[in-house]
């Protein structure tokens, strides 16, 4: 049996880090990540979304393609998935030399 409790778009997000994480920051969430929705105090809950398309750092060394699988490391999307975690996929090509790139998580 299962229980309705939210649409899931956005999740609650207890900030057990040492430092406030920002909105807009990229949440990492075990082996996906979300976007905090809100400014979030250390040892404080909040909102993070884990669905939509968002707009990213990315490294400027490869090019995307549309549904190509992405990943997060270092601040920025890549494509490789060594030590990344999961961050979705692209829904905007980027160029080789690009250096932001449109994801769509979740």
């Amino acid at each position: 049996m299962a229980r309705y409790v939210q649409r899931g778009e956005t999740i609650d997000f207890i900030n057990n880090t040492s430092a406030v994480i920002e909105a807009g920051d990229v949440v990492t969430l075990g082996t996906r990540i979300g976007v905090a929705a809100t400014t979030i105090d250390v040892g404080a809950k909040g909102a993070v979304n884990v669905i939509g398309v968002y707009e990213f750092t990315a490294l400027g060394t490869e090019a995307l393609t549309i549904g190509q699988a992405v990943y997060f490391k270092d601040g920025k999307i890549q494509a490789t998935s060594t030590d990344a975690v999961a961050a979705g996929w692209v829904v905007e090509a980027k160029v080789q030399a690009g250096t932001t790139a449109k994801v769509k998580i979740g």
